[in-house]
Order: structure tokens, then sequence, then C-alpha cells
């Protein structure tokens, strides 16, 4: 570790953010840990995340912030669930009984709560508790993020922009990290469709820091929600050096690249960056953002008409340890289109069938108290899309199209479910469905003009007249 970089005890505590604990090492891997989980970027040189959550736990074992990071981090990831995955469950566990047997400050205490809310899918009250926290300490970074990453997972979009402007002012431009707040901020202003603003906030975090990941991907998504598709294709690149060594985001970046050259109808294009980049990384490091990312291309690329099975069958064994998951209702999803896409009839099944029988006792988890209003219905819309049930598919998420924002994700990840609609009030015999498909694409093209795919679709629905 080198000792220059990151805070000991004593630059917590100046800081108003005290830690208990004795070891000044310990509360450097925190700082390290946090570090990595906001630069979206594994450090090499201190081990990475792993090897920091490794080397935390020896550091000093009984260190609830330690634990209250490791776990969390892993919770967050949404790759693996604490109801089927024994060692996370002890995980939260230890946190809790060691914070019990400890004299924690309420600050720590709460950070505590809050991990034990969403270890049981409650992601609403776990903000909640993150959000008490940033009232009296507002520079509390991981209380920041923590409620940022959940409120994204709950299409909770205003929230994710105010909680980050509540605590702007108390940030000075000397703070660690205190310029990845331009990206944060800017994300939840281009999910509030303040697109202009959104750029110039994520360009500020650029001009500070070139190589801020989130920022590039904020910009990215500006581009992606405007159609300025060659705006964005020049930037991408042109910072592709900068942005590419946060491992972490790298894919994701990738995958918004590649939406301009499907936008563009170049489908060589894209489907070059699934194969050198996003498979790639997928199989690599299992990261559920990078799986999503896979499903996701991969379905806009089948949608268009372009050949993909031979992929999803690849990416299938990636997806389908996780079929029993049910973290979140858009990481089923997008590991439903895999095994529909490569035919896995079984699995499919399998999905929707564990998604029923969770919802009919959810408990406290928020995922699975929306399973019945949207969660099945959007699976079986996919399943029905398979099918080439396209009036079924109409039928179940015309009905939800301003509901969906509630699985959480991005405005640019859920236009999948947008364009499936589209698609299959186009193929459907229906005349009024194809009406509709009509009705939508003069509804998108309002909101993003000069879109090469809109016209595209068009000229198909206009053909149908």
């Amino acid at each position: 570790m080198d000792p220059l970089s990151y805070r000991d005890c004593e630059a917590w505590r100046a800081e108003g953010l005290p830690l208990s604990t004795s070891s000044n090492e310990a509360c450097k891997l925190y700082d390290a840990m946090l570090t990595q989980y906001v630069t979206w970027r594994n450090i090499e040189s201190i081990g990475g995340l792993e090897g920091c959550m490794t080397k935390i736990k020896a550091a000093d074992p009984d260190f609830v912030m330690g634990h209250v990071v490791s776990t969390g981090l892993e919770l967050l990831g949404t790759a693996t669930s604490p109801r089927l995955d024994q060692h996370l469950a002890s995980a939260v566990k230890k946190t809790v009984e060691l914070a019990n047997s400890q004299n924690l400050t309420p600050r720590e205490r709460l950070h505590v709560k809050a991990l034990e809310h969403f270890s049981h899918g409650n992601f609403p009250k776990a903000s909640d508790v993150w959000e008490d926290i940033l009232v009296d300490h507002p520079t509390d970074l991981l209380a920041l993020k923590f409620a940022h990453d959940t409120y994204f997972y709950t299409g909770a979009q205003t929230q994710m922009r105010d909680s980050v402007a509540r605590v702007l002012p108390h940030w000075k431009p000397h703070f660690p990290l205190a310029s990845y707040l331009k990206g944060l901020y800017s994300f939840g202003l281009l999910e509030t469709h303040f697109y202009d603003q959104a750029e110039k906030v994520a360009m500020e975090g650029l001009a500070l820091v070139p190589d801020d990941a989130w920022s590039v991907h904020s910009v990215a998504h500006v581009y992606e929600m405007t159609a300025e598709v060659d705006k964005g294709l020049k930037f991408m690149e042109g910072r592709e050096k900068a942005w590419q060594i946060s491992d972490m985001l790298a894919t994701h970046n990738y995958w918004h690249w590649a939406l301009y050259f499907i936008e563009k109808g170049q489908y060589e294009a894209a489907l070059q960056i699934f194969d050198s980049q996003i498979f790639k990384r997928c199989k690599a490091n299992g990261s559920m953002l990078d799986i999503v990312d896979g499903s996701s291309l991969l379905s806009r690329l089948e949608m268009e008409g372009v050949f993909v099975k031979d992929r999803y069958q690849e990416l299938l064994q990636v997806t389908l340890p996780h079929t029993d998951d049910h973290v979140t209702l858009f990481n089923d999803l997008h590991i439903l289109m895999v095994s529909l896409g490569a035919r896995e009839t079984a699995a499919s099944q399998r999905l929707l069938e564990g998604l029923q029988e969770l919802a009919k006792t959810p408990g406290d988890n928020y995922q699975h108290k929306m399973a019945t209003p949207i969660g099945v219905p959007m699976c079986q819309a996919l399943m029905e899309y398979d099918k080439g049930n396209y009036d079924r598919t109409v039928e179940l998420l015309h009905p939800l199209r301003y509901s969906i924002v509630s699985i959480g994700g991005s405005d640019a990840q859920r236009d999948v479910f947008n364009q499936l609609l589209i698609h299959a009030a186009l193929k459907s015999k229906n005349k009024h469905y194809q009406r509709l498909s009509r009705c939508l694409l003069v509804e998108r093209d309002a909101v993003r003009p000069n879109s090469p795919m809109t016209d595209r679709l068009m000229r198909r629905a206009m053909a149908l007249h």
C-alpha cells in the first residue's frame, strides 16, 4: 500500500468520518476499496478489489466498515443472492453480529442497517437509511454511491439525481474523489431528461479527470438518447484509451459504442464489438453488468434481423448459472433473453416459474413484489414474441410501458423493451396494432429526432398501410 495515497485513521477522523478500528492499514484499505468502486477500476498494484477484500480482513478481522464495504459490494454486484449463496448470507450475518458486539458510531450502525435491508431485497428501505447518513454526513461517499446504485436498481431516477444534488455544496474541490461527483450528478440529470445540463456537467468532470469512465458513460447516454450518432461514435473513439482502463465499466462503454452502430444499421461493426470486447469480458469476469449488456446487444441485433443464435449459445454458458438468482427483474429479463435466443426452453420455463413462485410470498423484497404486476408479464411477453405470438406480446407489454421504469436500469437499457413492443406491433397481422406501431414511432421521433432506426422502422410501418 502506498502510505501517501490512502487515508489512515487520523485522516478519516479529520474529515468527520471516523472509522472504528485502530488499524491504519485497515483504514487505508477501506479507502482503496472505495476508490476502486467509485472509479470503476481494479488497481492491480494493490491487488484489485478482490485483493483488498482479503487484505482488509487480515488487517483487522473485526473492522465493521471493512465488512460493510466488502459485503456491500458483493450484494450490489447483483450476481449472487444471499437467498442461495450461503457464503454471502453468512457474511451479512457476521457483519450484523460484529456491529452488535462493538461500540460503533451512529453512522457506522446505519451502514450496517442499510446493508441488512439490501440483503433482504428491501432496496427502498436501504436507500432511505443511506440518505439518513447523508443528512448528517454529506461527504460519506460510500453511502452516496450505494444509494445511487440502489436507486438505479429501482428506476428511481429523480431520487438518483437529487441525492447527489443535495450533497454537492458540501464537497470542496480538494476532497479525495470530489471530481467523480460530476459523473454521478450528470447521470441523474440525463435520466431525468436534462440532457444539455447532463452533458455540461459530465464534460466538467472529464476536464478534471480525463479518464473518469462514468462521466464518459454519461455523455455516451446523452448522444444515445438524442440520437446524435456520429457525435457519439467520434466521442467514444476519441476517448477509448482513457476509459478502457476502467475495467469494471469498459464493457458497458463498448456496449454504448455498439448501440450507435446498430442505430446506423451497421450491424457488422456492432457484432465486431460484441465478439472482440463484450463477450470476451463477460466470459472472463462474469460481472452481471457485462452479462446484461451482452444479452441486450444480441436481442437488439436479432430484432433488426441479424442471425445471432450461435452467439446466444455461447453466452448461455455464462447466464445459465444465474437462472434461479432472481436478484433483480432487470437481470431476470436479460438472462431470459439468452435462454430464449439459445432455444433453451427448459431454462426459460424454469426462470419464469421460479419468479412466479417467489412472487407469491415476496416479504420485504422489492423486486419480488414487482414480479406479479410487471416482471412476470414482461417475461411472458419475451416468450410470446419468441414463439411468434405478436398480438399477445403487444397485449402484455403495451399496458406496462409507463411502469417498466420500476424494473431499474437506465432509459437506454430499457429501450430494448420499447423496441420489442414496436417490432411486435409491426409484425402483428392485427390492423389496430399495425397502426399502434406507427403511433409509437411518431412518438419516438418526437423525443429523439433524426434517428436512423426510427426512419427504418417507419418505412416498414408505412408499407403495411
